[in-house]
């Protein structure tokens, strides 16, 4: 069924905010117990200054949440509205949005960077094989 590319989409979705409190809860909760006045970490540099790294990497992985997964969205959507959506597209998806989320956790997390990079390039992969497939639908039509 089309509508089944819905599912990694919303999950996709629920990532993304689920980081974004993770993001909050990090860095007001740092902010807090050290007494940081919001005034003194007023920029992004300010604010990567003052806070320590486990503060501030879920606020660097919110920021790759809405870079590539931004074609993610638009790939999911073009395949539903033309009726493209096959069973491959849904398992795509999925191993994209699983390869993103293991991305945010060890991004927000331990930091890793060696660990980190597989799993963004695991996901980069998915999604311009993705991106290949939908084009050469698109190709096919003209």
């Amino acid at each position: 069924m089309p509508a089944n590319i819905l599912n990694p989409l919303v999950a996709m979705m629920v990532l993304t905010f689920v980081v974004w409190v993770f993001m909050y809860v990090r860095r007001l909760g740092y902010m807090v117990r050290h007494g940081v006045d919001p005034q003194e970490v007023n920029t992004p540099q300010k604010m990567a200054l003052r806070l320590p790294e486990s503060a501030e990497a879920p606020s660097n992985n919110l920021k790759n949440l809405f870079e590539l997964p931004v074609l993610f969205y638009v790939i999911c959507l073009t395949l539903l509205h033309l009726g493209w959506v096959s069973p491959m597209d849904v398992t795509a998806a999925w191993l994209f949005v699983g390869l993103r989320a293991a991305h945010s956790l060890v991004h927000c997390t331990v930091n890793l960077v060696k660990v980190r990079f597989v799993f963004y390039l695991l996901s980069s992969l998915v999604l311009w094989f993705m991106l290949a497939t939908l084009l050469r639908r698109v190709l096919a039509l003209g």
